[in-house]
Order: C-alpha cells, then structure tokens, then sequence
C-alpha cells in the first residue's frame, strides 16, 4: 500500500554525504530543489528573452509581463526610489514562485524522487525573511543614519503616547521576519498535508472496500483535484504576498517617516 503518511513528504535526506571541518555538509533533497529552482530560473529567462524580439514570442511576453508585474508593484508600495531593489525583489519572488511550483508535481524530476517544496520549510522562509530585514536594517541606516529611528516615532502622536507607541513600533519591527516567514512556510505546509490526507483517503478506501472504494473514492478525489487547483493559486499569492511585503518593508527604509 501506497504511503499515506502527510509527513514523510517533508523530510530531508541526504542525496550524497560530504563531511569538512567535522561538519556535516551533506548534499540534500531540500539543497538540491534549491539549486534545481535558480537553475531552471536562469534557464528560463535566459531563453525567453534571448532573442528579444520586437515581436515577442510566448516565453518573452511571459516573461515581460512578470518584470512589469514586479515593477509595477514596486512603484505602487515604495515609489520609485524602490526600483533600486528590483534585482532583489524580483529575484525573490521568482525564486518562490517557482520552488512553489516544483512542490505541486509529484515523483518530481524523476519516478522514486518524490517533490520537495523548500518554502515548506521554516528554516528556508527565515533565511529569506532576514535577507530582507537585514537590508531594510542596514540600509536605513546607511541612507539615514540615526534619521531612521522616526521609524519608531509616528509623527502626529501626542509626547505621552509615545511612551506605548515607541516600544510598540519597535517590537513590530523586530518581529517582522517572523511573520513574513511563518506566513509563507505555514501556507505551504497545510496546503501539502491537506492535499496528502484527501489522497491518502482514497488508498484507505480502496484497500479497506475493495473495488467499491473506488466508488465511495469519488468524493475525496474531487476535493483533491479541488484542493490542486487551489494550491496552484495559493503558490502565486504566497509568492505575490512575500514580495509585497518586502516591497512595504523597504519602504521603511527609503521613507523611515511616517
């Protein structure tokens, strides 16, 4: 009988064991879904906008239309002096976008490997989360100086109030990473065990009745097929969630005002 087990998918192994140092540098599934993502990442782009075209073809249109996409969204939330960070913003959420991806396709890349979704991971959605908290840190500083600290001081709020306001803003501030990396690890983890449960329904079915589990089999598989479609939508926004957040962040950091 199939594993039906909504854990095992999140499991780590070891592809092949590389020790330095006294230190376990093992290469793992997680380490190379990560490296499966940058390189189909590069090598998508790479050919859509290889010929750059003046009559773009599909991929080029695709494409373009995500670099307007993340443009756009920069604009929108940090202004155009944000742009500055579109390397950054658009490199982040394409890398999301597709390691969410590569999570919906089963036995992925090869019959025996199952699919890996890295942003499942609480440990890969910190590192991303930091990444972006250390440069609205450092860079606000940088830019601003002690100016930065207005962050913290909401301009309009009454002297005596910012007695509570003050400490508020700053622990906000020093809890963000965590919640813009629990956001997109506690979606992604509920959408894969919810997924496996209904599909594991229909093996316990079909082992425990037989041919006429297959028939009681119907109702769990249309949800999973329901529930596919639906975690195709939420990879995006999750992805889409993630990079606008980081565009508000620095925000904070181009316009430490409020």
């Amino acid at each position: 009988m199939a594993d039906t087990n909504p854990i095992k998918q999140f499991e780590v192994h070891e592809v092949f064991q590389f020790e330095a140092f006294g230190l376990n540098l093992a290469f793992t599934n997680s380490s190379f879904f990560m490296v499966l993502t940058t390189l189909m990442t590069i090598v998508l782009f790479t050919v859509a906008m290889g010929s750059r075209a003046t009559v773009p073809s599909r991929a080029q249109s695709v494409a373009e239309i995500i670099y307007g996409f993340v443009a756009d969204m920069i604009r929108s939330t940090a202004g155009s002096d944000g742009l500055r960070f579109f390397p950054m913003i658009f490199t982040l959420f394409v890398f999301i976008l597709v390691a969410n991806m590569l999570g919906m396709f089963p036995y992925f890349p090869a019959p025996g490997w199952h699919s890996f979704t890295i942003t499942s991971h609480i440990i890969v959605t910190v590192a991303l989360a930091m990444l972006v908290w250390l440069t609205v840190l450092f860079y606000g500083l940088f830019k601003h100086g002690f100016g930065f600290l207005k962050l913290f001081v909401p301009s309009g709020v009454p002297w005596p109030l910012l007695f509570i306001v003050v400490p508020i803003e700053i622990i906000s501030f020093i809890s963000r990473p965590v919640s813009h990396s629990v956001r997109l690890f506690a979606n992604m983890l509920a959408g894969h065990i919810l997924l496996k449960v209904f599909a594991g329904f229909i093996v316990m079915l079909a082992g425990a009745l037989g041919a006429a589990g297959y028939l009681v089999g119907i109702l769990p598989f249309a949800m999973t097929l329901a529930l596919t479609a639906l975690e195709f939508l939420v990879a995006f926004l999750q992805a889409y969630v993630f990079a606008i957040l980081t565009c508000i962040y620095l925000s904070d950091a181009l316009h430490p005002g409020h």
